[in-house]
């Protein structure tokens, strides 16, 4: 079928006043371009980026898909005219990455509207809440006949609640020819993409559109647009959270990446965040005002409340991750415990130990990382340091307010500390 989306990205998004393209600003930890591609991936067989120049970090998100520069900001129907040379003949979607939560469930059904036959052109429209200054779709017989946007249409039109969307398909050949004839008579002087439609009426084509849920089609201009997809997000995340198992009490206070994995039979307590790169597997609970970025929980562990599971952090079947405890860059095996007020840094634990309140993985010597390894079923005693690299055997007990800075071995002993001496109150002098 040779099928092209094409997703215009080169807007500079002046009103996010960030350094950033306002295509690399995040919704749920993604980037909104990121969203769209992948998406994209799902339906078409090829992928163009249209990009600003010296947009690099952009470029860079596009991988491994086509790049194109639009080094003269000339307008829409000017940008979508860089990705020409590679529409080919099938089905061209054209998308921007400042809508970016269009599903790859809706590109489906755009490709499947386009196939019928019956319209050679397809929009995506909505029905938004409040149509605002949306462009207008007028629909005559079926089919789209013009678009009308909002500072020239009349008090009829402006009761018209269907309102263009931005993305459309058609044949790549048949949008390279309308994108031909746009013209920039216009106050700003440039080639604009919704001009196509009167094109392609003009020269006897159909022009269909579909009503797609307004939460799709929600464009981000601001950084109170970029909340308000967010939010749009988070509420599409966890309804589908909740719908495939998931247990979540108070659900509008879960924060979830766009990447996040929930197994079945998971509970999730009120406050919790979720950063990118988490996985979670079945029947584990996350406990309120937690946090979580780039780590596994494995099948019934408990983490927090008050936790925080960094990069790296790989939390074994049946753990328990308890109140103020860090780990990061760390493997807990089954059924370890770490109940209180502990730092577990790059490190790996073995089965069924405990680590006391207060112990510390001392990792870093200024310079490097080094490793920490405790074997199965020892003990460390509350308000331990153990200075890397430093290996504690199998059942090996360290007590409580060490600091071990030698290898212990398996089923010994450790005591690391200044001897306790009591000295007695001398009587007062005569």
């Amino acid at each position: 079928m040779n099928s092209t989306a094409v997703i215009i990205a080169a807007g500079l998004g002046t009103r996010m006043k960030s350094r950033l393209p306002k295509a690399a600003h995040k919704i749920a930890g993604r980037e909104m371009l990121r969203h769209l591609i992948l998406a994209a991936e799902q339906v078409f067989e090829r992928i163009v980026v249209v990009i600003g120049p010296e947009m690099d970090q952009l470029a860079t998100l596009s991988r491994p898909h086509h790049v194109v520069i639009q080094h003269e900001r000339l307008g829409t129907a000017h940008a979508a005219q860089q990705a020409a040379p590679f529409f080919g003949a099938g089905p061209t979607a054209i998308f921007y990455a400042d809508n970016p939560l269009v599903s790859a469930q809706t590109m489906t059904t755009l490709l499947a509207r386009l196939q019928s036959g019956d319209a050679q052109l397809v929009l995506m429209g909505t029905t938004p809440p409040d149509a605002g200054k949306y462009g207008r779709l007028i629909i005559e017989d079926g089919y789209v006949r013009k678009i009308v946007e909002f500072n020239d249409a009349t008090a009829d039109e402006l009761q018209i609640g269907f309102c263009n969307a931005g993305g459309l398909i058609a044949a790549g050949r048949d949008i390279a020819a309308w994108l031909s004839l746009v013209g920039n008579n216009n106050a700003k002087g440039e080639y604009y993409l919704t001009d196509i439609v009167e094109i392609a009426n003009r020269l006897g084509a159909n022009v269909a559109a579909l009503d797609i849920a307004f939460e799709e089609c929600i464009g981000v201009n601001s950084r109170a647009e970029l909340a308000q997809a967010e939010a749009l997000f988070q509420r599409r995340a966890r309804d589908a959270a909740m719908a495939n198992g998931v247990t979540m009490q108070a659900p509008e206070t879960v924060f979830l990446a766009a990447d996040t994995e929930l197994g079945e039979n998971v509970t999730i307590a009120p406050h919790v965040v979720f950063g990118p790169h988490v996985r979670v597997e079945a029947d584990a609970e996350i406990k309120s005002f937690s946090h979580l970025e780039g780590c596994v929980v494995r099948a019934g562990a408990i983490i927090g409340p008050f936790a925080r599971l960094r990069p790296g952090a790989d939390i074994g079947e049946n753990a328990h991750i308890g109140n103020f405890v860090e780990v990061k860059a760390a493997t807990l095996e089954a059924g370890v415990k770490a109940n209180h007020l502990a730092y577990i840094g790059d490190g790996h634990v073995g089965a069924q130990t405990n680590i006391g309140a207060g112990t510390i993985f001392c990792n870093y010597d200024g310079r490097t990382k080094h490793q920490t390894k405790i074997g199965a079923r020892a003990f460390i005693g509350s308000n331990s340091a153990l200075v890397a690299p430093v290996t504690i055997g199998d059942e090996a007990l360290v007590a409580a307010g060490s600091v071990v800075t030698e290898n212990v071995p398996g089923g010994s002993v450790a005591i690391a500390r200044g001897r306790q001496v009591n000295k007695e109150k001398k009587p007062p002098q005569p």
